[in-house]
């Protein structure tokens, strides 16, 4: 039993002592490697430090060879500079003893100019002692018997050349007149009052006309044109001397035959939309007329009032293309004598648009035309070339000279105006105004080649007897102002319309 604790405690002893060993052994390999580490990593650190001692010692060697460079360069741009600077010194230098030389020299130029007057002083002093006579008065002796002398000369000179230029003058105008007419060809004037619409059958004829004719009486009032349905077979005839009237008539009674629909209501609507249709080809007009010509810049509306004159007549010639003739013709003229050709063929194009509002505002229309082209802003050279194109004022400028003679070359020639037309325009609108110049009058249109005036009245403003009254009086002024063949019908009409909606 004792033997057997003593084996045991021996074995323990035993084996302590074995595993201290192990353990003391174990660290002591540790510490081992940890030193072998600690020495390799040290080694690495020193030669990485070396390694970067040298890299650092070739850049600052790199360094110090660039700063030499550079100090060499800088010497280098010193010397050229410096060497310069000499170079300039010793030209100023030169520059300041030339001046002097220059200012020496200047002072004895002076020096002999003054010794030269004086000189002259003296030389002029001795010879009007001589003479007995002073320098003006000498000059003035001379020039008086030298013009005496050639005076006549002189005239005879003068005349030669003033009679000179009257010719060459006279035969450049014709020149310029010339060439410019045979660049130009513009039709013959056609005397035009009525407009003639073909019916498709007589079935159309009938609806035009209507029960107990309230469709034409319709179209009638709505338009102002006298409608002939019964005097040429298979034709409408559309007569009025307005051609505004006439276009807004026949575009209407082509839109009502082409629609097939023809009562009073939708006349009104038809011609409210053919007036609309006839404004806008009137502008389109005015637009093409200034693109022909070739000019911009016109103010719109006096664009509008150019393209309104496409339905205009003079002397039964049409307005508009009297104009842009005028205007191709003027250009041409313009560029020959060195005019403004630009104001020139503006002036010209607008010379007669107060044409298109002599219905509405009273006076001569070439007064009319200047005040619309002042009203809108267009300059000075072109108001007065507009105004001037008639005898009542002078014209001033060239370009309102050549806007007179154009007039007169598009006028003269053979074929542009016919006399009787013009004549039965201007007694249709006397017509006209007169019977617009009565209270209560909504319309008033001459038809029938002015053997009737057609007045539409208002009725809240004329009652029937008023109307009676009415017409006499109209058929009495017109018998004191007027001169007429024949007899002429005052149509005087009330017209009263009750309109209800049913919602």
């Amino acid at each position: 039993m004792i033997e057997g604790i003593i084996a045991a405690v021996i074995g323990a002893l035993i084996g302590v002592g074995g595993t201290a060993t192990y353990v003391k052994q174990r660290s002591l390999g540790g510490k081992h490697k940890a030193d072998k580490a600690i020495a390799d990593a040290k080694t690495k650190a020193s030669d990485i430090v070396i390694k970067a001692k040298d890299e650092a010692l070739a850049l600052l060697n790199d360094a110090k060879k660039e700063e030499a460079d550079r100090r060499k360069e800088w010497q280098k741009t010193e010397s050229r500079l410096a060497e310069r600077e000499t170079n300039l010194d010793r030209k100023l230098d030169d520059l300041d003893k030339r001046s002097d030389g220059l200012r020496s020299q200047e002072d004895e130029v002076e020096g002999l100019k003054n010794e030269i007057r004086d000189i002259r002083v003296k030389q002029q002093e001795k010879l009007e002692k001589i003479a007995g006579l002073k320098k003006a008065d000498a000059a003035e002796k001379l020039m008086q018997m030298t013009e005496k002398d050639i005076k006549q000369d002189l005239l005879g000179l003068v005349n030669k050349l003033q009679n000179d230029a009257k010719d060459t003058a006279e035969d450049q105008a014709q020149m310029i007149l010339v060439t410019a007419m045979e660049r130009m060809s513009s039709e013959v004037t056609a005397e035009r009052t009525v407009t003639a619409i073909k019916l498709t059958d007589d079935e159309m004829k009938g609806r035009i006309i209507g029960k107990e004719g309230r469709n034409i009486q319709a179209l009638q009032r709505a338009t102002g044109v006298d409608i002939l349905v019964d005097d040429t077979p298979g034709m409408i005839i559309l007569s009025s001397f307005d051609p505004i009237r006439r276009q807004i008539a026949r575009l209407t009674m082509e839109m009502l035959m082409k629609d097939g629909r023809i009562h009073p209501g939708r006349i009104e609507e038809v011609v409210a939309k053919a007036e609309k249709e006839i404004e806008k080809e009137i502008t389109r007009a005015g637009e093409d007329a200034a693109r022909e010509v070739g000019v911009v810049g016109i103010p719109k509306e006096m664009l509008r009032l150019l393209g309104e004159l496409k339905f205009r007549t003079s002397y039964g010639q049409n307005v508009l293309m009297h104009s842009t003739e005028m205007a191709h013709l003027s250009g041409l003229i313009a560029e020959e004598i060195g005019a403004d050709v630009r104001v020139t063929k503006i002036a010209t194009l607008l010379h007669d648009v107060g044409k298109a509002v002599t219905h509405k505002i009273e006076g001569k229309h070439h007064h009319i035309g200047a005040e619309l082209a002042r009203k809108y802003g267009m300059s000075d050279d072109i108001v007065h070339a507009i105004e001037a194109h008639h005898d009542d004022i002078e014209a001033t400028t060239p370009e309102a000279l050549i806007v007179r003679i154009c007039d007169a070359l598009s006028a003269a020639r053979p074929g542009a105006r016919n006399i009787s037309a013009e004549n039965f325009v201007e007694r249709m609108r006397d017509l006209e105004n007169i019977a617009l110049s009565f209270k209560g009058i909504d319309k008033a249109y001459a038809i029938s080649a002015g053997r009737e005036v057609r007045i539409i009245v208002s009725p809240q403003a004329i009652d029937d007897l008023s109307a009676i009254k009415l017409a006499r009086d109209i058929a009495t002024k017109i018998e004191s102002t007027m001169q007429y063949p024949g007899t002429i019908k005052v149509n005087v009409i009330r017209e009263t319309r009750a309109i209800e909606f049913a919602k």
